[in-house]
């Protein structure tokens, strides 16, 4: 048997790889998505090999990842209840997908995942695997009663770990769990089930990765242009730009377009995360919905997206038709919960898109947004599909030839009859 395992090089991801290799006598291919983690990936494959995996694979994901997934959502605005980017949920289909590639490759019978039985990733990881692959087998040894009783804690797995050799770092005094990608990093577990306990206190404020604290950001605002093709950013203008990105230093510029730097939607997502994370912007503290019916609390860095969707709303707002706004805008609370609760190469959600995508179509310019100690605010847009006539919605005299306000008088009187119908009858 051949099982392709979702590996992180965790304590976890170790242990399982090594259970299942024992459990089912397989051959283990370690997979693993780079989609963003960064120095988590060190050292990763050799740690895959010395456990007992036969391969490993570390596909580069970042750049798929940010132009298929993330883009695609960010123009239709996706927020979960209104306040959570999605940044865990929408990596999930996006890894799948590289691993059924992968398992389909070398012929594997199943893959494998770590997620818990009481989480979103297991439905997010199968569906997606689901629709990809319908006739491979998912293992999910959190689900497996032999598995819970040999590893009913930390203290097992720790202990299985040392005794098998598994090289991993853990701690039983871990106060949560994170989840890095291109597009945020999660916090959740541990210390932080206490949904009173303050995350912003002194107790956690080396907790965060991708920002700092909005009262230890710069106390002068930082101005950023965005331009945008089609309701996506294809490039940034802002003071300091070309240091930022010498600094991140795993990409290159695509050239220059009437003063702005062009860059490829992971360029993008690692410049906006830099300029975000400087200046605090995009932490989330919120007690979210789980699909499978208990509520969590999460808390979530995503700068770079705070950034994105704040700037494409603003553009929108001087370029879209007010009713197709309105259309799209009624289907992304169910939008953003078919990310969430794992549908994403579902066909509703891909219909749902296909408008998204057409509504995209004018959503071109330029938009110019002031950072400053955790707030993204509005400074300026502008667009050659602008909807916008200075010339109408002037509040001075003398344009009467572009509205003429004594049409208003039966535009009132139109949409006050049913009004004074409905009266007259409840009286």
């Amino acid at each position: 048997m051949k099982i392709v395992v979702a590996y992180s090089g965790g304590l976890d991801t170790s242990v399982l790889l090594l259970w299942l290799k024992e459990k089912y006598n397989a051959e283990i291919i370690a997979y693993c998505s780079d989609c963003g983690q960064g120095e988590e990936l060190d050292g990763l494959e050799a740690k895959a090999l010395s456990t007992g995996a036969s391969k490993c694979y570390i596909d580069d994901q970042k750049e798929e990842f940010a132009s298929d997934f993330i883009f695609p959502m960010f123009q239709a605005n996706a927020l979960y209840e209104g306040r959570y980017f999605l940044g865990t949920s929408i990596a999930r289909p996006c890894i799948t997908k590289g691993m059924i590639d992968v398992a389909l490759k070398e012929g594997a019978d199943a893959i494998a995942h770590g997620a818990t039985g009481k989480g979103n990733d297991q439905v997010r990881f199968e569906l997606s695997a689901a629709a990809l692959a319908p006739d491979i087998k998912v293992i999910a040894p959190w689900r497996d009663a032999e598995f819970r009783k040999q590893f009913p804690g930390r203290a097992e797995m720790i202990a299985y770990a040392e005794a098998n050799n598994i090289p991993v770092k853990a701690s039983m005094k871990k106060p949560y769990s994170m989840d890095r990608n291109l597009l945020h990093i999660s916090f959740e577990a541990g210390a932080l089930e206490d949904v009173w306990h303050d995350a912003t206190g002194e107790a956690d404020k080396d907790m965060y990765v991708l920002s700092v604290s909005p009262e230890n950001a710069p106390d002068q605002p930082q101005y950023l242009q965005l331009l945008f093709d089609k309701g996506n950013v294809i490039g940034l203008q802002t003071e300091g730009l070309a240091e930022t990105i010498a600094e991140l230093g795993d990409f290159s510029p695509l050239g220059e377009q009437d003063g702005y730097t062009l860059l490829t939607p992971y360029g993008i997502m690692r410049v906006l995360n830099a300029l975000g994370g400087k200046h605090g912007i995009g932490r989330i503290d919120i007690v979210e919905n789980r699909f499978v019916g208990m509520k969590s609390r999460g808390i979530y860095e995503t700068p770079g997206g705070a950034i994105l969707m704040a700037a494409h709303r603003d553009l929108e707002t001087l370029v879209m038709d007010r009713e197709l706004q309105l259309t799209r805008d009624t289907l992304i609370p169910k939008y953003a919960q078919l990310v969430y609760n794992g549908f994403w190469f579902a066909p509703e959600r891909e219909a749902i898109q296909a408008l998204v995508t057409e509504s995209q179509k004018t959503v071109s310019g330029e938009v110019r947004v002031k950072l400053y100690k955790g707030n993204v605010m509005q400074a300026g847009r502008r667009s050659p599909h602008s909807m916008y006539s200075e010339a109408v919605a002037t509040m001075e005299g003398g344009q009467e030839e572009a509205y003429n306000q004594d049409d208003a008088t039966g535009f009132i009187a139109l949409n006050a009859l049913r009004l004074k119908a409905n009266a007259r009858q409840t009286k």
